[in-house]
């Protein structure tokens, strides 16, 4: 008789198809594995794109993402969903609501609105308000740069004092969870904001001087949802702190592969730099 394998856990990504593999899915896939779990993938929209950046954006009809996630969901062992860029207000609504028939699924919701280059929208105007007041409240924990925080919050970011202001807003106005990144903000340090209920801490690593990079936002995500489809028993603090030690690890060394922007691996990669969380 062959001998069973062990049980491994999967992670659902919901978002954008990268054909350039910098960002959407197949960085979520790539940030999954590097925390252990097997990756799931449904897209929202197709793009075209490379790491030269974002040229155009179509939507995929929110029918179908609906009923390929529920597929995965109850035919795969699902241990947490990401969710990326959604493209239409109608994939924002479906997204929610399958969010809120698995409760007790760990979700991370990254919200990308415009690209790190070009000038497509990975977000409707028209979806907004849809996200936050369906699809925040519903999320685990949910993930903003500065700029993502200000249209969000509604008020500029551009410290990590301002992080904070907008965090406890985001919390206020009915997300469980959020991480204002520090990428967008200034300082020496790059100090993400995690704002769990009525309890902020402060994580932090050294600020890199780096060359832009592409899809950062999306691995970050994927390695919190990825962290706690492995190790469900462990907090929402530590599995943040744990997905900024790799992805810091992962932006140190950046890969080139031609474009004007660098992607992240995990390859051979062990965290050896250190983070602080206060």
């Amino acid at each position: 008789m062959p001998k069973r394998s062990a049980d491994v856990v999967c992670a659902l990504a919901i978002g954008g198809l990268d054909p350039g593999g910098g960002a959407g899915l197949l960085a979520d896939v790539r940030g999954f594995a590097a925390a252990g779990a097997f990756g799931c993938a449904v897209a929202t929209l197709l793009t075209v794109q490379s790491t030269r950046g974002l040229v155009s954006v179509r939507p995929l009809a929110a029918r179908g993402v609906r009923d390929a996630a529920r597929e995965v969901l109850e035919g795969q062992r699902v241990g947490a969903i990401k969710v990326g860029a959604l493209g239409s207000r109608a994939n924002v609504a479906a997204v929610a609501k399958l969010l809120r028939e698995h409760p007790t699924i760990p979700s991370v919701v990254d919200t990308p609105m415009l690209p790190t280059r070009g000038r497509a929208s990975l977000l409707d105007a028209s979806a907004v308000a849809v996200l936050k007041r369906e699809l925040l409240p519903a999320a685990t924990l949910v993930t903003v740069n500065a700029l993502e925080a200000e249209t969000l919050a509604s008020m500029r970011v551009a410290t990590t004092r301002d992080a904070r202001r907008a965090a406890k807003a985001l919390v206020a106005g009915g997300a469980r969870a959020v991480l204002v990144k520090a990428g967008h903000l200034r300082g020496a340090a790059a100090v993400d904001v995690l704002a769990v209920g009525d309890e902020l801490f402060e994580i932090g690593a050294p600020r890199l001087d780096i060359e832009p990079v592409h899809g950062a936002g999306c691995t970050l995500a994927a390695l919190v949802a990825g962290r706690l489809a492995v190790a469900p028993k462990s907090s929402l603090v530590d599995a943040v702190r744990w997905a900024k030690g790799r992805h810091h690890e992962a932006l140190a060394h950046a890969l080139d592969v031609g474009g004007s922007l660098r992607v992240l691996t995990f390859a051979g990669r062990r965290t050896t730099r250190s983070v602080v969380v206060r």
